[in-house]
């Protein structure tokens, strides 16, 4: 007696393999999903600090930075601190941090900030985040895939001392100095400018930025 054989249902094995392929996706995504949240986030850790000042230095800096740092701890650390070596290093570091995006953990991160005067603080951030940072990338989690400028190397020229007024106070003896900036890879980013650095105690902080080099 000849045994009938059974007809395959192409169609019904396709739907099988679907819902099978589906499955398996969903699983694959949900277990990146626990994975990516079980992956540690960046911790960016202060590795120095100019205590006197308020001046801190993070591990994520650029070697170009913790070098000026180390100068900056030494010039303020002296018997008698020299103003001019004070001033043109506010003026450098905060070019090269607030230039440098490559480090940044998000728009949120703006470099530089502690060189600001305190006053401006929050709307230098706004502004920054609205403008300069705003395309950064999020790398809480380290997979950035991103170009974005490292700083190698900040020049800058002293212009003058010049009288400026900020809110309600006026400093008679402001900095003016012209900058120019080198990065690792031209990425078509601002090369140059100025700034205004004032007195505010005994800090000097920068009170203007601006795209045009100053006139002496």
């Amino acid at each position: 007696m000849k045994t009938k054989k059974r007809k395959i249902n192409v169609k019904r094995v396709a739907i099988l393999i679907i819902l099978l392929l589906l499955i398996i996706a969903g699983i694959v995504l949900a277990v990146n999903k626990l994975t990516k949240k079980e992956t540690k986030t960046k911790e960016i850790q202060e590795v120095a600090s100019i205590d006197a000042y308020g001046y801190t230095l993070k591990d994520n800096a650029t070697a170009y930075y913790k070098k000026l740092f180390k100068e900056l701890e030494k010039t303020l650390n002296a018997d008698k601190v020299d103003e001019e070596k004070y001033s043109e290093l506010v003026a450098q570091m905060f070019i090269a941090d607030f230039f440098n995006l490559d480090n940044k953990i998000s728009k949120n991160d703006v470099g530089g900030k502690q060189f600001v005067y305190a006053d401006y603080q929050s709307d230098f951030e706004k502004f920054a985040m609205d403008s300069m940072y705003k395309s950064v990338e999020s790398d809480v989690y380290n997979d950035r895939n991103q170009d974005l400028p490292i700083v190698s190397n900040v020049e800058v020229t002293k212009v003058g001392n010049q009288n400026y007024t900020y809110g309600e106070n006026s400093d008679d003896n402001a900095y003016v100095y012209n900058f120019k900036i080198e990065y690792k890879d031209d990425l078509g980013y601002q090369t140059e400018g100025s700034l205004i650095l004032i007195h505010n105690g005994q800090k000097i902080e920068v009170a203007s930025m601006s795209e045009k080099s100053a006139s002496e």
